[in-house]
C-alpha cells in the first residue's frame, strides 16, 4: 500500500480521500489555489502545495503544477477526485511518465470512454442499446441541423468529454440550435478543456439509472449495484438513492452484467460508473464516467464498502477486496447535495461567506461530506456545492423520514441554498412514493416552488427578540465605558412621558415592509403588536416564546440582515435601523446588472441595436456555468459598459436599456 498521496482536487471530495488515506495510515498531501489557501481540505492534508491563481486553467486543471507538488512532496500516488482532471487522459499518462501511481484507470480507458462519442460507437458494437442520436467527429452547425432534423426535436446537446451536466443543452426549435450550440461548446471547453459535443433524441421523462462498476488488474470486474440519479434540476444531479426504487432484480442482474461488460471491452480497472436512461423495461447507454462519482457515498452505504479504499487497493496492484458474490445491498440510502444556489430563480448560483453553518448529527444513519465550515466563502470560481448530506435506514420510507429530519437539522446562512427546496421534494408525496424520474422537477413544480409567504409570528418575534437584545447588549458596553455609567442616555427603557414606554421596529421582507410596535415588560417579556394581532413574547438564545408556546429557532445577524431559521427553513429579513443615514436609492430602471459575480465571456448586442424581448445581450460565466443576460422586453441598447474578458461583481451595471413602452 502507498505511504503518501497527493489529491489533484478540492472541496468535500478532498476531504473525503483524506478521510480514509488517515485511517488507513497513508499520509496525504493537499493542492490549492491561491483561493483556496485557508480551505478546509488543506487543514486536514498533511501537507499541502500551492500550485497557482483561483482559476482552475491555471491551478486545478494544471498538470505540470500538480505533478510538480507531487515531486516536491515525494508522493507515491495522485488521487483524481472527480471533476478537473480526473478524466483526462493525458494527465492519466503523464502520471506515469512522471513515475506516480495515478488512482484511477488506465489512460486508454479514460480515453475510450471519455469521449461520449467514441463510446457510444464502442458501445453500438457491442449491442448495447443507444439512444437515437449523433455522436460523430463533424462539429459544424450544417452537421447538427442536418442530426436534429433527422431525430426530431426536442434534442439535447452533451459535452463529449464531461459530464455534470456542464455543456449541455436542450433544444427545443431549429433557430435555438445556432446559439445552444456555441453556449453548449464553450461551456463544455471551459468545464473539460475540450469543447467537442454530441447530440441525443431527448427523452422528456425517463429515470437516469447508474451502475456502479469496479474491475482490478487482475481480470475481475464486479458490479456494486445501482443508483437512481433521477431527480435533476439544469441536467444536474441533487438527490441520488440506491437501491432504485421498484427495481425489478431481474432488469439489476441485466444492467449490472452489461455495465460489467462495458468494462471488460475497454481494459477498465478501478471505479467507474456506467449510466443509462431507463424507460420501463428498457434502457439505454449514456455514458461511461471513468472516475468516483459525487453519488458514491449511497453505494457505500448499502454495501458496507469504502469505494475509496477499494480504490487505493486496486491502484496499488492488488485484487478487489470482495467478489460479487459476496456483494449484497442492505437498507436504503438516499443523498442530497447542498448547494449555494437559488431555486426560485432558476437555481442561480450564490457567493458569499458561509456566516453560519450547524450541521445535522452524525451517525449509523446520518454522514455530511463536506468541505467547507463556517466562515468560508462561496466564489465564483468553483462549483457552488456546500455538502453531500447523505441518510441510511433499513427501508426506503425510513430513509426518507431520515433525510426529512436531518434537512430539518442542517443550518447555513450567508448565502441563498437549495435546503428548503430539498426539504420540498422529500416531503413530496410522489417522492415518498417513488415516483420519479427526469422531469420530476417541473413535473410538480406547482408544489416544489411554494409561493413565499409572509413571515410568521415566531419569525418576527425571533428577529424582534435578536435586534432588542443587541440594543441592550450595546447599551451595557456603552454604559462600561462612559463616565456616568447611571445616564438616561445609557439606558434602554423605552421610557416615554405621559405614557406607556414603547418601541417601534420595522424590517424589510423582500419587497414588504413590516413594524411591528414593543412594550416592554417588568419581567423582561414583551408585549408586542403585530400587524396581525398582538402577542407576548419571550427569547433565549435557542428559542423564542410567543403566548408562552416555545419554538426552537436559529437567529444570524450580519449587520442589519437577519436570517431566523426555523426546522431548517431560512427566512431573511433586514432591519430597518430608523438611525442610519438616509441615502437616495440608486435609480437602476434603465439598466441590466449582473446577477452574480462572473466573467463575461460572449457580448451578443451593440449600442444603438433595436431587440426583442428575450433576445441574448451578453453571457456570463460563473461557477463554471454560462447564464445568457437576455432583453426584458422590446426596445433599444443603449450601452454596453463591459467588454469579453472582464470579470464584474454582483449588481454590476452591464447594459444600459430602454424598453419601447419607456
Amino acid at each position: 500500500m502507498f505511504r503518501k498521496i497527493l489529491i489533484a482536487n478540492r472541496g468535500e471530495i478532498a476531504c473525503r480521500v483524506i478521510r480514509t488515506a488517515q485511517r488507513l495510515g497513508i499520509r496525504t498531501v493537499a493542492v490549492y489555489s491561491e483561493a483556496d489557501a485557508r480551505a478546509l481540505h488543506v487543514e486536514r492534508a498533511d501537507e499541502a502545495y500551492p500550485i497557482g491563481p483561483p482559476p482552475a486553467r491555471e491551478s486545478y486543471l494544471s498538470i505540470e503544477r500538480i505533478l510538480d507538488a507531487a515531486r516536491r512532496s515525494g508522493a507515491e500516488a495522485i488521487h483524481p477526485g472527480y471533476g478537473f482532471l480526473s478524466e483526462n487522459p493525458d494527465f492519466a499518462q503523464a502520471c506515469a511518465a512522471a513515475g506516480v501511481t495515478f488512482i484511477g484507470p488506465p489512460a486508454a480507458a479514460i480515453r475510450a470512454m471519455g469521449s461520449k462519442s467514441a463510446a457510444k460507437a464502442l458501445m453500438e458494437k457491442s449491442s448495447v442499446p443507444l439512444v437515437p442520436g449523433y455522436h460523430g467527429g463533424a462539429q459544424d452547425l450544417k452537421t447538427f441541423a442536418a442530426a436534429a432534423k433527422r431525430l426530431g426535436y426536442p434534442v439535447l446537446l452533451k459535452a463529449s468529454a464531461g459530464g455534470g451536466g456542464k455543456g449541455m443543452r436542450v433544444v427545443e426549435r431549429d433557430a435555438d440550435l445556432k446559439g445552444a450550440v456555441a453556449s453548449a461548446a464553450r461551456e463544455a471547453a471551459s468545464s473539460f478543456g475540450d469543447g467537442r459535443l454530441l447530440m441525443e433524441k431527448y427523452l422528456a421523462c425517463p429515470r437516469h439509472i447508474e451502475i456502479q462498476v469496479f474491475a482490478d488488474s487482475h481480470g475481475n470486474v464486479v458490479s456494486l449495484f445501482e443508483r437512481d440519479c433521477s431527480i435533476q434540476r439544469r441536467h444536474q444531479k441533487i438527490l441520488e438513492e440506491s437501491p432504485a426504487p421498484g427495481m425489478d432484480p431481474e432488469q439489476r442482474r441485466r444492467m449490472g452484467e452489461r455495465a460489467c461488460a462495458a468494462a471488460r471491452a475497454i481494459g477498465y480497472q478501478n471505479a467507474g460508473t456506467v449510466e443509462f436512461l431507463v424507460d420501463g423495461d428498457a434502457f439505454y447507454f449514456m455514458e461511461m464516467n471513468t472516475r468516483l462519482q459525487v453519488e458514491h457515498p449511497v453505494t457505500e452505504f448499502i454495501t458496507g464498502q469504502d469505494l475509496v479504499e477499494w480504490q487505493l487497493i486496486v491502484a496499488a496492484g492488488d485484487a478487489l477486496p470482495k467478489t460479487q458474490e459476496q456483494l449484497a445491498i442492505h437498507g436504503h440510502a438516499i443523498e442530497a447535495r447542498v448547494y449555494a444556489e437559488d431555486p426560485a430563480h432558476d437555481f442561480q448560483p450564490s457567493t458569499g461567506i458561509l456566516t453560519h453553518v450547524k450541521l445535522p448529527g452524525e451517525g449509523e444513519h446520518v454522514r455530511v461530506d463536506t468541505g467547507v465550515r463556517g466562515g468560508d466563502a462561496i466564489s465564483i470560481h468553483y462549483d457552488p456545492m456546500i455538502a453531500k448530506l447523505i441518510v441510511w435506514d433499513r427501508d426506503r420510507t425510513r430513509a426518507v423520514g431520515r433525510l426529512r429530519q436531518a434537512l430539518a437539522e442542517y443550518e447555513v446562512a450567508g448565502v441563498t441554498t437549495n435546503l428548503a427546496f430539498l426539504a420540498q421534494v422529500a416531503g413530496d408525496p410522489a417522492y415518498a412514493a417513488g415516483e420519479i424520474h427526469t422531469g420530476f422537477i417541473p413535473s410538480h413544480a406547482a408544489r416544489l416552488f411554494p409561493r413565499a409567504e409572509p413571515a410568521s409570528l415566531v419569525v418576527l418575534a425571533a428577529a424582534v427578540w435578536r435586534v432588542l437584545v443587541d440594543q441592550r447588549q450595546r447599551a451595557k458596553e456603552q454604559a462600561a465605558a462612559s463616565a456616568d455609567p447611571w445616564s438616561p442616555w445609557n439606558q434602554l427603557t423605552s421610557w416615554r412621558m405621559n405614557t406607556d414606554g414603547w418601541q417601534d421596529l420595522s424590517f424589510h421582507q423582500g419587497d414588504r415592509k413590516i413594524t411591528v410596535r414593543v412594550h416592554p415588560e417588568r419581567d423582561g417579556s414583551l408585549h408586542a403588536e403585530f400587524p396581525g394581532g398582538q402577542a407576548e413574547l419571550f427569547g433565549t438564545e435557542d428559542d423564542v416564546w410567543v403566548d408562552g408556546v416555545k419554538t426552537r429557532v436559529t437567529t444570524v445577524r450580519r449587520a442589519d440582515q437577519i436570517t431566523v431559521i426555523v426546522d431548517g427553513i431560512n427566512h431573511d429579513l433586514e432591519w430597518i435601523d430608523p438611525l442610519a443615514p438616509k441615502g437616495g436609492e440608486e435609480e437602476s430602471g434603465g439598466t441590466l446588472t449582473a446577477p452574480m459575480p462572473g466573467r463575461i465571456i460572449q457580448v451578443l448586442t451593440q449600442p444603438g441595436a433595436q431587440v426583442t424581448r428575450g433576445a441574448g445581450l451578453l453571457v456570463l460565466e460563473a461557477m463554471k456555468m454560462e447564464y445568457t443576460i437576455t432583453a426584458p422586453a422590446d426596445g433599444t441598447v443603449k450601452e454596453v459598459r463591459y467588454t469579453t474578458g472582464e470579470v464584474v461583481a454582483e449588481g454590476t451595471e452591464l447594459i444600459v436599456f430602454a424598453s419601447e413602452d419607456a
